[in-house]
């Protein structure tokens, strides 16, 4: 029997494995499918863990990617947990699950996003609402089980197989630590720690600030719910080298910046430019700016000029003024993140500096005699 005291929620997650060249026919399952499916669940859990059956069992039935679910506040399960608490005891039995009704999952946090379906992992957000004095204990024991022995029932994975339309190479219950480590595993893995080592202050202490240097050496933070970052030409101007050295540098702080901006985005941690010059414009259409001086009347008027990188296409857009001796004075520099985000970037920066909207194709990247990310010293036509 379910105690009238105060529950606490003990976020578990059902991890599906696809077999190679396998996506999932739905990302969602129906109000039924999704009962169905919790109840074989729950026998699956009191089998691994007995304790269980004094909980309340909360499935949402909805397929998701890593990214989703390791988010700042954890939404999904948030989600899952309030839903479940708005039920009155006594109308169910110690299993809720909630899937889609017309097509639609009943809370938005609970809707896949057909953007992140393609990865070979799967993971349904599963929650035990505990009794306060059951809690402790029982969040000791699934850590310690399903790591171990968390191999979901074969009725399980057959259900999943034949309702999904998937092909299964596993599936297995974790804890949410055991999502975070193994994510953290797979991040460092690909060079990428610094990235996790934000995203884990802003899912676990987001009240405190956390410091790093991306794998290049560009400084990174994060603070107040948002990820700060060095730009590339800052970067740039500290960095040592000749200059196809120092070309080469700037190609990859760049990549590592877009790299940075695509996965914090799909952790839902927007990512900003640091520092005095930054301009937080662009973000949502896909570029970041800097702006680093105003229009001089002595100067000609400012044109567009974008740096390329074999590989990366347009990594830079600077806006710079010609002068007296040919000297450029170097006014903005803006970086697309993504090809589609050019155009916006273009628009915006020529409007903002009453520019043509005429874009300069370098065909290179373009430093000046000091090493730094500049403009050409003559006129282009």
């Amino acid at each position: 029997m379910e105690s009238t005291g105060v529950l606490q929620a003990l976020p578990v997650v059902l991890a599906l494995e696809l077999a190679p060249g396998e996506h999932p026919q739905q990302l969602t399952l129906s109000r039924d499918g999704a009962a169905e499916l919790a109840a074989l669940v729950a026998d699956d859990l009191h089998r691994l863990v007995p304790a269980v059956a004094q909980a309340r069992l909360t499935l949402g039935g909805a397929l998701f990617d890593a990214v989703e679910l390791l988010r700042p506040g954890f939404p999904a399960w948030a989600t899952l947990d309030e839903l479940a608490r708005r039920i009155p005891r006594g109308q169910l039995e110690n299993v809720v699950a909630f899937g889609h009704h017309g097509g639609h999952m009943p809370a938005l946090p609970l809707e896949p996003d057909p953007a992140y379906a393609d990865g070979p992992m799967r993971f349904l957000p599963l929650s035990l609402l505990a009794p306060e004095d059951l809690a402790a204990a029982l969040s000791e024991q699934l850590e310690v089980e399903l790591i171990g022995r968390g191999e979901a029932g074969a009725q399980t994975a057959d259900w999943l197989m034949r309702h999904v339309g998937i092909r299964l190479e596993h599936a297995r219950y974790l804890s949410r630590n055991d999502l975070l480590a193994l994510t953290c595993v797979q991040y460092e893995h690909v060079n990428l720690a610094p990235l996790w080592q934000l995203l884990e202050a802003a899912m676990l202490t987001p009240y405190r600030e956390e410091n790093a240097l991306s794998a290049r050496g560009l400084a990174l933070r994060y603070a107040d719910g948002k990820a700060w970052m060095q730009s590339p030409a800052q970067w740039l101007a500290a960095h040592n080298g000749d200059g196809a050295e120092r070309s080469h540098a700037f190609a990859g702080a760049v990549f590592e910046l877009r790299q940075y901006a695509a996965l914090l985005e799909a952790h839902s941690l927007p990512l900003y430019l640091d520092g005095e010059s930054a301009v937080q414009i662009g973000r949502e259409e896909g570029w970041l700016a800097e702006i680093l001086a105003q229009p001089d009347p002595a100067y000609d008027r400012p044109a567009l000029f974008a740096h390329e990188a074999a590989g990366l296409g347009v990594v830079a857009v600077t806006v710079a003024q010609r002068g007296a001796a040919g000297h450029a004075h170097v006014l903005a520099h803006g970086y697309p993140l993504r090809p589609a985000a050019l155009g916006s970037l273009v628009t915006v920066l020529a409007d903002r500096f009453d520019a043509p909207s005429e874009l300069h194709a370098l065909g290179r990247i373009q430093l000046d005699e000091s090493g730094r990310l500049g403009a050409p010293a003559i006129a282009l036509h």
